[in-house]
């Protein structure tokens, strides 16, 4: 399995997502240029310019029209994804860490980071495509704060339930769900002793997987937010993916970039990991990078997965024909 070496951020990789037809990939990083890739060729399709500082998430809606980037700048924009041109700019009070379309692209939610004497916030934001988009309110239609005082960061944002539900994990290793309208916590639970990196979900969005640095990975079920399974690595798991045709997980993280005194791929345990969902044992493993995995993401055709890290690379893989005819 020879991967495509994709090269065109200056920094580490932040996040990598594929589309919903699994033919483009989109790929953020801390430098302040979300990129689009062809996701059969490696080939740089272009950039998003317009962003001051570090992107740290972005989401595609399911037609493939229009992006949405979040960023350190306390800005979330949305592009057009064809043209590259910036449709709206979305102002915040802090950087926004994380954003995500709901059903239908008609609304998008966006979570932000506590700065100065701004709290760290929930927002929920009407967009309907069909209008022009000078008519849209700059203004969220609900925001939920987070309290100063319990000082926890949120760190992903999913709409569930057809856009009833807002899902968020935060630092503190806690899931909570919010009700759109009123921003009343509809239930919460602790899957994780510190901090919750990445969500993942299946796509029917029956199971959810968590990553978290205190080395494990979780499987949950969506309706009952009922613990599943659990995978066991040796290091920080910074994301993990569920496979769309097979009972298989994938794995990513590494030691912190800290904490590595050498600069040996092999010492800091910089591979991806492939466990089965059902059994939790691993079952293999693939090398490159340099540096801690922080993003993955499998392609809806589960043929291939991308992975992106701290070296500044993306690498893309294509599973070879033994793998994809594995039972």
């Amino acid at each position: 399995m020879r991967p495509i070496l994709l090269k065109g951020h200056e920094r580490s990789i932040t996040y990598v997502n594929y589309n919903y037809d699994g033919d483009l990939l989109f790929t953020a990083s801390k430098d302040n240029v979300p990129t689009v890739w062809s996701a059969t060729t490696g080939e740089r399709i272009g950039t998003y310019n317009g962003h001051q500082g570090a992107v740290w998430d972005i989401d595609c809606n399911k037609f493939s029209t229009h992006l949405l980037t979040a960023s350190a700048d306390a800005t979330c924009k949305m592009w057009n994804v064809e043209s590259g041109e910036e449709v709206q700019t979305f102002k915040h009070r802090g950087p926004v860490r994380g954003v995500a379309w709901g059903e239908g692209s008609q609304c998008f939610a966006t979570i932000s980071d506590p700065f100065m004497d701004a709290v760290a916030m929930i927002s929920i934001y009407d967009c309907p495509l069909d209008s022009n988009p000078e008519t849209w309110s700059p203004a969220p239609r609900l925001e939920i704060e987070l309290p100063k005082e319990n000082a926890v960061k949120a760190t992903n944002v999913v709409f569930l339930n057809l856009n009833e539900a807002l899902f968020v994990t935060f630092d503190d290793g806690s899931i909570r769900l919010y009700d759109v309208v009123n921003g009343k916590v509809l239930n919460m639970i602790t899957p994780h002793t510190k901090k919750i990196g990445r969500v993942s979900f299946n796509r029917e969005k029956t199971l959810f997987i968590t990553s978290s640095v205190d080395t494990t990975a979780k499987l949950y079920d969506v309706v009952k937010l009922e613990h599943l399974k659990t995978y066991k690595t040796d290091r920080p798991v910074n994301d993990a993916v569920i496979s769309p045709n097979k009972e298989h997980i994938l794995l990513g993280g590494g030691q912190d970039a800290m904490s590595v005194t050498t600069t040996s791929g092999k010492a800091g345990k910089f591979e991806t990991k492939f466990f089965h969902l059902v059994y939790e044992t691993e079952f293999g493993v693939v090398k490159g990078h340099f540096g801690p995995i922080n993003a993955l993401a499998i392609n809806p055709d589960g043929r291939s997965y991308a992975s992106g890290a701290e070296d500044g690379y993306i690498r893309l893989h294509f599973f070879d024909q033994e793998y994809v005819n594995m039972k």
